[in-house]
């Protein structure tokens, strides 16, 4: 296992330097071919301090976290400041085309995008939860980022940065678009995932040391699952129109209801047993789902 310290890059210019390519038309912004990337023995790790939005074909030695992925067809990442993106053995694919597209946080300062960006879940995912492009999809993606390189490279004046920040949102939103359609159209891979979600929380909860382990938290189902706990989270709103929140109260409730009806446990033996310190909050809690308190459902049954 590879223990080298991530290299942090912490401007546009520093990529343009570590390249040998000749200093960036903006301080806060730039856009590189894929072609240009050479190996480097000495860094197969980075971390920078902007957001990175690439579309790559044909890589099949990328890894975002810990996760491997390969690919032919056009596929888009999304990087936001402060992640890990790193290669295999140090090695550049020979076959890597594309291109990346660097954005400062800075230069979203005091513009419509500076706080809108926060709302793209997809800076959150990791490679294996990228956003496969059809054809079309790429040509309007790779339109979209002409007119930024077009932007990019013509002389700054006043209206550059307004221009260039009315195509990002443009591209963002297209993204959105796209990523909705994956959801869609990957039913089987989905509904895979969301099988083997509603079993891990079943699982969880009847487990013996569950009040030990306390209720079940996002990150911990999405941990099981190998995917962040963001794309999760869209996945989710997309197939049931539910939060991954709600989801795992969903389920706690229907265990709830299965011991008030088959058991004799007290109210707070069930509680207990579902991972509360406190039968008031799961008393709480059922009644806010079922619109009657544990006692009241149990009575219901004779």
């Amino acid at each position: 296992m590879d223990n080298k310290k991530p290299f942090r890059i912490k401007s546009i210019a520093e990529i343009h330097r570590l390249m040998n390519l000749p200093k960036p038309q903006h301080p806060l912004i730039g856009i590189i071919d894929l072609k240009w990337l050479k190996n480097d023995p000495n860094i197969n790790s980075v971390i920078s301090d902007f957001y990175v939005v690439s579309l790559k074909r044909g890589c099949d030695k990328l890894f975002y976290g810990q996760q491997k992925y390969d690919f032919d067809e056009g596929l888009m990442a999304f990087i936001s400041p402060g992640q890990i993106l790193r290669g295999e053995e140090a090695g550049v694919p020979h076959n890597l085309d594309g291109w990346m597209l660097f954005i400062h946080p800075d230069f979203l300062w005091n513009t419509s995008l500076a706080k809108k960006i926060k709302q793209y879940e997809y800076f959150g995912y990791s490679t294996n939860e990228a956003l496969f492009l059809s054809d079309k999809e790429e040509t309007i993606i790779n339109g979209i980022l002409d007119n930024i390189r077009q932007e990019y490279n013509a002389n700054l004046d006043k209206f550059s940065q307004d221009v260039i920040i009315a195509q990002l949102e443009v591209l963002f939103t297209y993204a959105q678009r796209f990523y909705e359609r994956q959801f869609i159209t990957r039913k089987i891979t989905n509904s895979k995932i969301l099988e083997r979600l509603e079993a891990e929380i079943s699982s969880y909860f009847d487990n013996e040391d569950v009040l030990a382990k306390g209720l079940p938290t996002v990150q911990y189902v999405a941990d099981k699952l190998h995917i962040t706990t963001k794309y999760l989270s869209s996945l989710l709103k997309q197939l049931t129109g539910q939060t991954t929140q709600q989801l795992i109260h969903e389920k706690l409730i229907d265990k709830a209801k299965e011991r008030l009806s088959t058991t004799e446990l007290s109210v707070g033996e069930i509680a207990y047993e579902l991972g509360f310190e406190h039968s008031q909050s799961f008393s709480k809690l059922f009644k806010l789902k079922t619109n009657l308190s544990p006692l009241a459902f149990r009575r219901s049954f004779n």
